[in-house]
């Protein structure tokens, strides 16, 4: 293993003084992030981070055991990656609520997103998480790592947002998202106007999820019902 970090990129932006831990949980969500789209070097690394201390805070983690290099290749030990599905998890969370409850802007829950991810307990954003019904995916399509309330598919608190199936017959949701692994769905549900933002009403569902959308009525597979999210109305 080498533990010799070249140098990162700096620049001389202006930013509040992080703490330790802040830094070490920046270089986590970075490294996570960079290995979502498939790149694991440690040279991508510094090309995409300005703090000016990178190589130094890389060092004190790699002695922590959060993750180690093969080569120039970044590969997370058991606690980096635990650690980085922590921060992970609570940002992408914290998106969903601020975005989807709050209605803020991408830019404004992105900025307070960066701030509570360092803060939330891990009860906190389980309740977030089931309050939520559980996202699947952030604002931007991206993964949000399950937590135990997914485990164990915990519903204490009444979910904001839920699956289209589990509005009660009659009541009307808005679309907030479609999380579908078959991408030919999405297409057609467009053509029909089922499309984030937009209010449906739950006419049927058995044996034939059927919706009204203004004046038209659209008959749908039951399963696609389960992958249409909706904020109760």
């Amino acid at each position: 293993m080498n533990s010799n970090l070249e140098n990162s990129k700096t620049d001389n932006s202006s930013r509040p003084a992080r703490t330790p831990e802040e830094s070490i949980d920046e270089l986590l969500e970075l490294i996570w992030t960079l290995r979502e789209k498939g790149v694991t070097d440690i040279h991508s690394l510094f090309q995409n981070t300005s703090d000016p201390e990178a190589r130094a805070v890389l060092n004190h983690m790699m002695k922590e055991g959060l993750f180690e290099l093969d080569g120039d290749i970044l590969n997370f030990k058991e606690k980096g990656e635990a650690l980085a599905e922590g921060i992970i998890r609570r940002h992408r969370l914290t998106e969903r609520l601020l975005m989807e409850l709050f209605e803020m802007s991408e830019e404004e829950a992105e900025k307070e997103a960066c701030k509570l991810e360092h803060i939330l307990s891990p009860a906190v954003t389980d309740s977030v998480c089931s309050f939520l019904g559980h996202p699947p995916v952030c604002p931007h399509g991206k993964s949000i790592p399950q937590g135990d309330c997914c485990k164990k598919l915990t519903r204490e608190m009444k979910p904001l947002i839920r699956p289209l199936n589990d509005l009660a017959l009659g009541q009307e949701g808005r679309v907030v998202f479609i999380s579908t692994k078959v991408k030919d769905r999405l297409e057609p549900l467009g053509s029909f106007g089922v499309i984030p933002g937009v209010v449906i009403q739950l006419k049927q569902r058995h044996p034939t999820c059927i919706i009204q959308i203004g004046e038209t009525s659209i008959a749908l597979d039951e399963s696609i019902g389960r992958e249409i999210y909706v904020k109760p109305v």
